[in-house]
């Protein structure tokens, strides 16, 4: 009986509490992470996104390039959006960001959110959110995304390079790239599929039409292409572009698979995944059923937004996403 009444009732109310207690120490994301910092934090953002959207559209793209492109490299933690000061080198100036905008409207939404909540949200959780907005807004399907990273204090311009996939890259070397953060072969097809809105610079095109036009390319197709893109050599500050589906261009849908199939992709890597055996039969499913790609779109976003984030203090909240903090 002595045993039984060693530990006393504080002991088992720690017990009781003990799962709570791991989950907040743990540092892990978790959903609805602002309820008590920032109770307004996600509508605030969700609200910025819609307003920027109606007067700009293509920021909803942007959005979505943003989260790839900060994700991949390193940790989704707001080093993309670093500029280049105080011996900082900006991830913005590497080439295999080029075509990238809208930056300045992260500080839009950034300022509104420290006016209600000064240095409370993140500007690594802005990417996520704001990318997750804007899928919903090209029709695409709504996300549940976890909250609770901090902003890196670096920027890693001298890795961009080596970990972002180039357009024309060999399937295998795209598929490992993706692996390595944590994202299937099917989850890679998915989220290529994001290449179903906005355009695509002709000087990431022009490479499967001059000299000679690559085989696997439509004819009919590559002679539009070459309308668009009439010089070997285009301008790279000039807005020389196709829009990378032509039937619904601001709409994440199922259309870009269906375009491979008819060999109407515009990169060598989109076309790609319609010839390799390992990606093809994901194409073949989701070009059939866009319910499909849409379910598997959204696990592949929620994993590339999860990929070794920056919490607790490890990291900070910047004030100005451009910056890190000097104080």
């Amino acid at each position: 009986m002595a045993n039984k009444h060693r530990f006393g009732p504080i002991f088992f109310i720690f017990l009781s509490l003990l799962p709570l207690l791991l989950q907040f120490s743990s540092g892990d994301l978790q959903l609805d992470y602002y309820n008590d910092s920032c109770p307004r934090a996600e509508e605030i953002i969700k609200e910025q996104v819609n307003n920027l959207y109606h007067k700009h559209g293509n920021t909803a793209v942007s959005w979505i390039r943003n989260l790839f492109h900060d994700c991949i490299v390193k940790s989704c933690d707001a080093s993309l959006l670093l500029e280049t000061k105080y011996g900082i080198l900006s991830e913005q100036s590497s080439e295999k960001s080029f075509g990238m905008r809208n930056f300045k409207y992260i500080v839009t939404i950034k300022e509104a959110l420290e006016s209600e909540c000064p240095l409370a949200v993140s500007c690594a959780d802005i990417v996520a959110l704001s990318a997750r907005d804007g899928v919903a807004l090209l029709g695409g399907p709504q996300i549940a995304m976890k909250t609770g990273r901090k902003d890196s204090k670096e920027s890693y311009a001298a890795e961009v390079e080596e970990l972002i996939p180039n357009h024309n890259d060999t399937m295998s070397s795209v598929l490992s790239r993706f692996q390595s953060v944590g994202i299937d072969t099917e989850g890679t097809v998915a989220l290529l599929g994001a290449h179903s809105v906005g355009r695509t610079h002709c000087t990431n095109l022009v490479d499967r039409l001059y000299p000679t036009v690559d085989p696997s390319l439509d004819p009919g197709h590559a002679e539009y292409l070459k309308r668009r893109c009439p010089s070997p050599y285009p301008d790279m500050e000039a807005v020389e572009y196709s829009r990378n589906d032509l039937k619904t261009p601001m709409v994440l849908d199922n259309m870009y698979h269906k375009n491979l199939l008819s060999h109407k992709g515009l990169l060598s890597v989109d076309q790609q995944l319609a010839s390799d055996p390992a990606t093809l039969p994901f194409v073949e499913k989701m070009a059939s059923d866009n319910g499909y790609f849409l379910e598997q779109f959204s696990r592949a976003m929620v994993v590339l937004s999860e990929n070794n984030p920056i919490t607790g203090d490890e990291g900070e909240i910047r004030r100005d996403c451009r910056y890190v903090n000097r104080d």
